[in-house]
């Protein structure tokens, strides 16, 4: 006889009949609860693009950490539980310094984005009493981690909850991933440049976002091999922001005078078959 679900919810590494780990799924749920993350990868850079929630005006925005620095070469932007987060950036951050100090080259970003991926599914160790248990539950979070590299050039990984991670081209994660991926696919393309992908990102944000989009309630980074790992300071996401709403501001006064012309040749028309 089976065993109920809430039975089987309370072993991390116990499989229900059905060949499903709840524990898993309940922290790729909480992912979707987290705010939405944007990474596009380019033939010229990585950007990478978060909504930051202030839920008060006395938060301080800067204090909101959502887009991290991995290595010179590699940043991360995440989603989830922001706590589990720092113990896989950290943990990335050890990798990528031991493998400089004893290949004395810069990591790979796939061999980083598997690094933090073995962290991910070490929460089943442990669980049978043999040995140390270093982690209680699944990470609940996360990431897209995006960099150069000699070998494959521009990278963007979505690494998840259960150790899987795939390569990108554009990728969106957390509570607005849906509506954002759809966007991404109809708008990507391979040859976009560095600024058409910020434009890109912050317009996406922009329509996914309960809040109205400004310099302090998103932030972006590029990766690039000649700068690096780069955050845009608010001024600089306030120019994009800008140029967006002018946009959308000129696309409704043509939109306008294009309805107030077609109902004056209507009004025409009438007087003629008068």
């Amino acid at each position: 006889m089976f065993l109920t679900r809430s039975e089987y919810d309370r072993g991390v590494s116990t499989f229900s009949p059905e060949g499903r780990l709840f524990q898993v799924e309940y922290s790729s749920e909480a992912i979707k609860l987290g705010s939405t993350a944007i990474g596009i990868a380019t033939s010229h850079g990585i950007v990478l693009g978060v909504e930051k929630r202030i839920t008060s005006t006395l938060l301080v925005s800067d204090s909101i950490e959502k887009i991290m620095e991995i290595d010179s070469h590699i940043g991360c932007a995440m989603s989830g539980l922001t706590a589990d987060a720092r113990s896989m950036v950290e943990h990335a951050r050890v990798s990528a310094v031991s493998h400089n100090l004893y290949f004395d080259e810069p990591m790979a970003i796939e061999s980083l984005t598997q690094s933090v991926c073995d962290l991910a599914l070490r929460f089943g160790e442990g669980a049978s009493g043999e040995e140390e248990r270093l982690m209680s539950r699944p990470f609940g979070v996360a990431l897209l981690i995006g960099g150069f590299d000699k070998l494959k050039g521009y990278q963007l990984y979505h690494a998840e909850p259960s150790g899987t991670f795939y390569q990108y081209k554009a990728k969106a994660i957390g509570s607005g991933s849906e509506g954002a991926q759809s966007e991404l696919q109809n708008v990507y393309k391979n040859d976009l440049t560095l600024e058409q992908a910020e434009m890109i990102v912050l317009k996406i944000l922009k329509q996914v976002m309960e809040e109205k989009l400004d310099s302090t309630n998103a932030q972006l980074c590029t990766i690039t091999k000649e700068t690096g790992y780069k955050v845009l300071s608010e001024e600089e996401t306030k120019e994009i922001v800008d140029i967006i709403y002018e946009e959308e501001a000129a696309e409704k006064q043509r939109q306008e005078e294009e309805e107030d012309d077609d109902e004056d040749e209507d009004e025409d028309e009438d007087v003629d078959m008068n």
